[in-house]
């Protein structure tokens, strides 16, 4: 989710299509003609804050079609459709868990069918990620709003059977994501409500105990982290989005930080030896001018091996580049384009080489891809 002061001032739009229904007087609903069949991936779009415009996307590779919104066909019941914000999206043991920051839950569907099966109530939550059979979820656990005295974050431990909250872990200033090595979560804590005294440490939770056991000094905001197999942990620093520049640091298998990238990270997606890295782009939201570039980092070696991973007249095409993933099968490049965060996005899937195999209208501020394999 963007910090509060990059939310946009929403326009109403409508549109009209034979070919479309509409829910609520503008949101677009594509039927979807029964359960996604075959291997795809679903895509979240966070929707503007305050505009209850999260919404569910289906990309089928079977059959090539891309279905928009499809929550609310799936479940008519729920009146509110999916909720405010969409922050993070995840598939673990047949079970999809879409993060709904500003609604405060955790919204659970089956993963074949994207239909309700439950919903946990989390204060701010923000990511997820699982470990041996539970569900951690980060926490600012206040309201959404900017505070010098906001109060510490934590995470919620949830059994993914049970589907319940079975114990809770304070850590740093408002946590954002985590990630699992050798028994223990590490939480980027971000401490941006309280601009400009960010926090700057990442919490470790030994998993056995479920208690904090250390924090590590890294850098200010720190917001995006990830292992990769040989036990390095990435993590961005957001910077301050104005003087202090976004960056990249390992912490190595003794916690030891390394010196930085300097390059101004600000998405990640790992796969296998490779560290796929959106850079450039926070500084510049407020004016609108995006100098981004397209990095790739060996995670053996730990360096650099491409600062463009996709072609030039493809970098001129995308706007506001916000999110990224990449599919671990094919090795697929996906990137999400933002634009101007009030009207829908754009979704690119680019080749090895770096060409744009496919364009795709998706919903407002596309963010979070979940691969279904």
């Amino acid at each position: 989710m963007k910090r509060l002061y990059f939310v946009c001032i929403i326009i109403a739009l409508s549109f009209s299509s034979p070919f479309l229904s509409c829910r609520n007087g503008d949101d677009t609903v594509i039927p979807s003609a029964g359960t996604p069949v075959g291997k795809g991936f679903y895509l979240l779009n966070e929707g503007n804050m305050g505009t209850n415009k999260a919404s569910l996307d289906y990309y089928d590779y079977e059959t090539e079609e891309y279905y928009k919104n499809i929550f609310p066909e799936r479940n008519p019941h729920i009146i509110k459709d999916l909720g405010d914000v969409g922050n993070d999206l995840k598939i673990y043991g047949g079970k999809m868990y879409a993060v709904i920051n500003c609604s405060n839950r955790i919204e659970i569907m089956d993963a074949d069918s994207a239909r309700h099966i439950a919903s946990i109530d989390i204060p701010n939550c923000r990511n997820i990620t699982f470990y041996k059979g539970y569900a951690y979820v980060s926490s600012y656990a206040g309201p959404v709003q900017t505070d010098p005295n906001a109060r510490l974050g934590y995470v919620a431990r949830i059994d993914t059977a049970s589907l319940k909250i079975i114990d809770t872990c304070t850590v740093g200033y408002q946590p954002d994501e985590m990630t699992v090595r050798n028994d223990k979560l590490y939480i980027a804590n971000s401490g941006g409500y309280r601009y400009p005294d960010y926090d700057n440490t990442v919490s470790v939770i030994d998993l056995n105990t479920f208690r904090e056991i250390k924090k590590i000094q890294v850098a200010i905001n720190l917001n995006r982290i990830t292992a990769d197999s040989y036990g390095n942990i990435y993590v961005i620093s957001g910077g301050d989005y104005k003087n202090i520049k976004s960056n990249l640091y390992i912490i190595d298998l003794q916690d030891n930080v390394s010196a930085p990238f300097n390059i101004e990270a600000s998405r990640m997606a790992l796969c296998r030896d490779s560290l796929y890295v959106l850079c450039g782009m926070d500084r510049y939201r407020l004016s609108g001018n995006v100098n981004a570039s397209y990095i790739i980092i060996n995670t053996k070696t730990k360096s650099i091996v491409s600062r463009q991973f996709i072609d030039d007249e493809a970098k001129q095409q995308i706007i506001m580049p916000y999110g990224i993933a990449v599919n671990p099968e094919t090795g697929e490049i996906y990137i999400t384009d933002a634009r101007d965060y009030v009207l829908p996005g754009r979704l690119y899937c680019f080749t090895h080489e770096g060409k744009i195999k496919r364009e795709i209208i998706t919903g407002d501020i596309p963010s979070v891809i979940a691969f279904r394999r």
